[in-house]
């Protein structure tokens, strides 16, 4: 083979694609003297250069992580402080528990940071805690987690006074390290299904707890395994009568039980723990399984702030039904789903960041005999990771919008806004988790086989974030949780009720949305018009209003043949698309607000770019939805296709300063491939070189 002829050349029909790989090979291993950039790659350069944004990392690092960047670099720093705290690659099970344990420890006692402090007077300093925490480690993020939000959180929102007063501080200084013991071996999303009981014995003023079969045991419970010594239990509360049922099941509640003797950390009596073992991920927290045989508690540890029984076995409440109390309870334990929300952010953030700096710094391939060029520069490259780098922004601004009305509900205890944190957390937790579990696997394949060594973190970040889908509320169940109230939303405004806050715009969209599509703003290709956030979200709210009337329509249909269960499940697909296209919508509205509010011009231009992608990327993945009822006419469709193409070129220009705007430290992101100039050589001596 001829060494100048190139694989471009076309002279030659009969080479094969295996002699052209070979000839590329051939290039590697000898390659051809030094010569003047071609054309083509000049070109590219001087695209770059004269349509390259400036950016101010600065500004922008500080618009984006806000008025908590204090707290989260003081703990980044106490742990870059102490490498007996970090925890390395391949860390046993039992290693990786008890370090995390350490950890925690020393976080609360020598760096003295008590997040539990915060969980309601500044919930949005603990979700910043807690997200500098889980960079250090997602298992000690989610061992706090379990301790501060979801033990302790139960304690502060289910008890009273009575309830602060004794377990505070016992709490907040790891002195009651806790479990929150709710899921059970065959019932996980279905709270009201849990089988536990806690009966009153008004003899002994006691409950009894008991787990009545093997379907009840308690399982999946964080810190049951080895370091919890109370649960908050929740079970039927069940009361004696006189009447012929001899028994009146009350409902879920919520109950502190002891489970291991405080000094000895023995097992109490009739309280059986059993440990659920080695995990996909998530190592570092002992989950462990809890069965109750006949255990007594006093009847003062029911956490009684919706609900109460008298010394003489009298029940009352504020709240008239069992489904009224229900819900007041899960109100009150929406934090979690908040913070998981928060926290997968930060893990779709790490991720980028490690898929954006390698694909810069890795090289292959290119013109011929020209030096190779940036992997980032390939379009395939570009649109795998630059959507994805929008969506980190976007999730961003709106997961720190749900954080903003979470901490305005615990403040105002509005009825309303309860309701609205709700169905928003159930939105943002479902979709965010699930973007991100799919966006781990594809930043691993980014970076090709190195994204596979472990010490570059992909493997971790997957394995451990997975459950993210999971727990606090399955995916699924609460996509349709989010489509029953923009249901219930719909046929509010058809009998004159008003609109929660985070819908509002289903009014309108009943109105205008609805209508028929304007033929001449259905085409209308500008770059300035495609770009206009008003025309970005009437076309994310235009769609959801399609999918709410239509699906409203299958349901009145079905419900007639079929019942309601029935015609839900016939409906169920199209629901959660319902779900999730008003999920885009509330992002794609927070993510418009916040380029609007930001004060640094330069940093304005390159989230309104970062906007722009992230909107019209969304709408052309979804033509078809806009092309079948002429919202959008062909030729307006081609245009949105071919500006994605160009703003996707024009984020990676400022890609590098993108990620660099996320502030993340070396430690957090601590992968050998994304370390600038140290890359390979800290990679290849982590393997013995």
């Amino acid at each position: 083979m001829n060494p100048n002829q190139t694989v471009e050349d076309e002279s030659h029909p009969y080479i094969t694609s295996a002699s052209r790989r070979i000839q590329l090979l051939s290039l590697h291993l000898t390659p051809p003297p030094p010569s003047q950039p071609s054309p083509q790659l000049n070109m590219l350069i001087c695209a770059k250069a004269a349509n390259k944004l400036e950016v101010d990392k600065v500004s922008l690092s500080t618009y984006m992580r806000g008025k908590n960047r204090d707290i989260q670099e003081k703990i980044i720093e106490f742990f870059e402080s102490r490498p007996d705290l970090q925890t390395p690659v391949g860390v046993s099970m039992n290693e990786h528990r008890e370090l995390c344990m350490r950890q925690l420890v020393a976080l609360v006692r020598e760096a003295k940071i008590k997040p539990f402090r915060y969980i309601v007077d500044d919930p949005a300093k603990y979700f910043a805690i807690t997200e500098a925490i889980g960079s250090i480690d997602v298992s000690l993020g989610i061992k706090l987690g379990v301790q501060f939000s979801l033990w302790g959180g139960s304690v502060l929102n289910l008890g009273t006074e009575k309830h602060r007063d004794k377990y505070f501080d016992g709490i907040d200084n790891l002195d009651y390290p806790g479990c929150f013991a709710m899921t059970e071996l065959h019932h996980g999303s279905n709270v009201q299904g849990l089988q536990t009981r806690a009966t009153f014995d008004p003899v002994t003023d006691e409950f009894i707890i008991d787990t009545p079969n093997d379907g009840a045991i308690k399982w999946w419970i964080g810190n049951a395994a080895v370091h919890g010594k109370f649960a908050t239990v929740f079970a039927k509360l069940i009361l004696p009568t006189h009447d012929s049922k001899k028994v009146s099941d009350m409902g879920v509640h919520a109950f502190i039980v002891p489970i291991r003797d405080l000094n000895t950390l023995q097992t109490l009596p009739g309280i059986e723990i059993h440990d659920c073992g080695h995990k996909v991920g998530l190592n570092g927290v002992d989950n462990g399984a809890l069965r109750f045989r006949s255990v007594r508690i006093p009847r003062d540890i029911l956490l009684n702030r919706f609900g109460d029984v008298s010394r003489d076995g009298k029940y009352t409440s504020s709240l008239p039904t069992i489904n009224k109390r229900f819900a007041a309870m899960l109100g009150e334990l929406v934090g979690g789903r908040v913070g998981l929300a928060y926290a997968s952010v930060g893990f779709l953030k790490i991720s980028v960041t490690i898929a954006v700096r390698y694909s810069l710094l890795r090289q292959q391939f290119g013109p011929p005999e020209q030096p190779e060029v940036s992997i980032l520069d390939y379009q395939s490259q570009q649109h795998k990771l630059m959507p994805m780098l929008a969506s980190s922004y976007a999730f961003h601004f709106a997961t720190h919008y749900l954080v903003q009305k979470y901490s305005e509900m615990k403040k105002m205890h509005d009825e309303q806004l309860v309701a609205d944190v709700h169905a928003l957390s159930a939105g943002l937790k479902a979709y965010v988790t699930s973007y991100t579990a799919k966006s781990l696997s594809t930043c691993r394949e980014a970076c090709g086989g190195h994204g596979y060594a472990a010490v570059n973190r992909f493997g971790s970040l997957r394995n451990d974030h997975d459950i993210f889908q999971t727990f606090e509320g399955d995916n699924t169940v609460l996509m349709q949780q989010v489509a029953a109230d923009l249901l219930k939303q719909y046929k509010d405004k058809f009998q004159g009720g008003s609109l929660s806050v985070t819908w509002n715009y289903l009014r309108e969209s009943m109105n205008t949305y609805l209508s028929q599509p304007n033929p001449i703003i259905a085409r209308w290709e500008s770059a300035d018009h495609l770009r206009d956030p008003k025309f970005q979200l009437d076309a994310f709210r235009y769609r959801t209003s399609r999918l709410l009337q239509s699906v409203a329509a299958r349901l009145r249909k079905h419900s007639k043949t079929l019942g309601s269960f029935g015609a839900w499940n016939r409906c169920l697909n199209h629901l959660l698309l319902l779900a999730e296209a008003h999920t885009e919508s509330v992002i794609l509205a927070k993510f418009i607000e916040a380029v609007h509010n930001c004060p640094d011009a330069s940093s304005r231009a390159a989230l309104k770019l970062v906007c722009d992608l992230y909107a019209l990327d969304h709408i052309w993945n979804d033509i078809g939805t806009y092309r079948n009822v002429d919202y959008v006419a062909p030729n307006k469709a081609k245009a949105i296709h071919k500006l994605t193409e160009y703003l996707c070129f024009q984020v990676r220009n400022i890609a590098g300063e993108l990620v660099d705007g996320f502030d993340l430290p070396a430690s957090v992101t601590r992968a050998p491939i994304a370390m600038q100039s140290e890359a390979y050589a800290q990679y290849t001596h982590h393997i013995g070189f």
